[in-house]
C-alpha cells in the first residue's frame, strides 16, 4: 500500500491525478488529507481505486508528503509523522523566499541524510505531478529495477539547405510511451530524442536532429545500457549534397541526389554485440515477414512490427497495433493505447532477456 498525505499548497490541485497514476501502476492508494487542505481539495476528488482515510490500514510500503508545506518539512525532519516504510519521498510546495531559508533548507538536508528522497520544482514550487510519480516508481523498484534501459524517440531531418530537410510524421509518441512504461517498471531510462519537443519526466534525455546525429548519441550512450529499444524513425536517405544557404526556387524545378544513411541497428551490434537490442519495423501492410527479416538481417533480438498505413494507428496517432516479433514466434498486440502496448514491449523484452540470461 502506498500512503499519500497531502499538504494544504496550490499542489493539492494535482493530487488526484498523482494518486490516479500510482494506482495505474497496480498500487493500493490511500490518501490522507491534512489540516486546512479542504480550503485547496476534499475527499470527492478521488475516485475508486484511490481511498481518502483518516489513519492508514496497514503500515505502507511507501509514504508520499505532496505537496509538503515548510511545517511538515520541519516535522519529518525531527522524526516526527513516519513510520517504517521502504520508500520516503517529500514533494515541497513553497513559495522562493521560504524555499530559501536557511531553516528550510537545513530540513531538506537532514532529510536527505536520513534517507528520503526529494523532488524539488522551479522556484519552490511542487515538482509536475509526473516527476513526482517517477520518481516514487524509481523509488519501489519493479520488475525492471536495476535495470538501465536506452530508447529512441521521435523522427531524423536530413537538411536540403538552411531551412527544408527529409524526414518523416514520427511524433515520437510510442518511443516516449517506452519510456514511461520502463519507469514505472523501475528502470532508470535515457531518451535519444530525434525532433521531440516534450520530454519524459524522470527520463534523461538527449535531443538530435539527424541520423548521424543519432547514431553517435546511441553509440555513445548503449555502453552504459543493460538494453536498447530503437523506437525512433531513422530517415534512410539523406541529400548528398546538402547547402548552407536557402536555395532559391527556380521555375525549373529541383533535382535531388540521396545517399543512404548510417545503418544504427548494425553500429551498435558491432560495437556492442552483447547489448538487448529492440528495434522497430513500420511497414505498408501486413508487418510480420518485414518484422521477421529485420530480426535475421539486423542481429536483433526483438523487432516490434505495425502497420502503418492503417488509420489511427499510424505516425502521430495515440495508439498502436502490433506484432512483437522474437526469434522463437510472434505476439499480436491489439489496438490499444502506446502506453499499454509500450507495456506489453517490454513484458516480451523482459522475457526474452530471462532466456537468454536466466537468473
Amino acid at each position: 500500500m502506498i500512503l499519500h498525505s497531502v499538504g494544504a499548497a496550490p499542489g493539492a490541485l494535482a493530487v488526484p491525478g498523482i494518486s490516479r497514476e500510482i494506482a495505474a501502476g497496480g498500487h493500493r492508494v490511500e490518501v490522507i488529507l491534512e489540516p486546512n487542505t479542504l480550503y485547496f481539495i476534499g475527499p470527492a476528488a478521488f475516485e475508486d481505486p484511490v481511498r481518502p482515510v483518516q489513519e492508514p490500514s496497514e503500515a505502507p510500503e511507501a509514504i508520499l508528503f505532496a505537496p509538503a508545506t515548510a511545517g511538515t518539512l520541519a516535522r519529518l525532519a525531527r522524526g516526527f509523522g513516519e513510520g517504517p516504510t521502504r520508500v520516503r519521498l517529500v514533494a515541497p510546495d513553497l513559495d522562493p523566499s521560504t524555499a530559501g531559508h536557511p531553516a528550510v533548507q537545513g530540513n531538506l538536508a537532514m532529510l536527505r541524510e536520513d534517507g528520503w528522497r526529494i523532488v524539488e520544482g522551479r522556484d519552490g514550487g511542487m515538482a509536475p505531478a509526473e516527476e513526482v510519480v517517477a520518481a516514487l516508481f524509481g523509488g519501489l523498484g519493479g520488475p525492471m529495477s536495476g535495470l538501465r534501459l536506452l530508447v529512441t524517440a521521435g523522427g531524423t531531418h536530413e537538411p536540403m539547405d538552411s531551412v527544408r530537410f527529409i524526414g518523416n510524421r514520427s511524433s515520437g509518441k510510442m518511443g516516449l510511451a517506452v519510456a514511461h512504461e520502463a519507469l514505472r517498471l523501475g528502470a532508470e531510462v535515457t531518451v535519444v530524442a530525434a525532433n521531440v519537443e516534450v520530454e519524459e519526466p524522470g527520463a534523461e534525455t538527449h535531443h538530435v536532429e539527424t541520423v548521424d546525429g543519432l547514431r553517435d548519441e546511441v553509440l555513445r550512450r548503449a555502453g552504459e545500457a543493460d538494453a536498447l529499444v530503437m523506437a525512433a524513425a531513422v530517415s534512410d536517405f539523406a541529400p548528398a549534397s546538402p547547402v548552407g544557404e536557402k536555395i532559391r526556387r527556380s521555375e525549373g524545378g529541383l533535382s535531388l541526389e540521396l545517399k543512404p544513411t548510417a545503418d544504427i541497428l548494425k553500429a551498435v551490434r558491432e560495437r556492442y554485440p552483447n547489448l538487448f537490442v529492440v528495434g522497430f519495423a513500420a511497414t505498408h501492410g501486413d508487418p510480420v515477414a518485414d518484422a521477421r527479416d529485420k530480426l535475421g538481417s539486423k542481429g536483433v533480438n526483438l523487432v516490434v512490427g505495425n502497420d502503418i498505413s492503417r488509420a489511427g494507428i499510424g505516425f502521430g496517432a495515440d495508439e498502436n497495433e502490433v506484432y512483437v516479433v522474437a526469434p522463437e514466434g510472434e505476439r499480436f498486440v491489439p489496438r490499444a493505447s502506446k502506453r499499454a502496448v509500450a507495456r506489453v514491449i517490454l513484458e516480451s523484452m523482459l522475457l526474452e532477456m530471462r532466456k537468454e540470461r536466466p537468473r
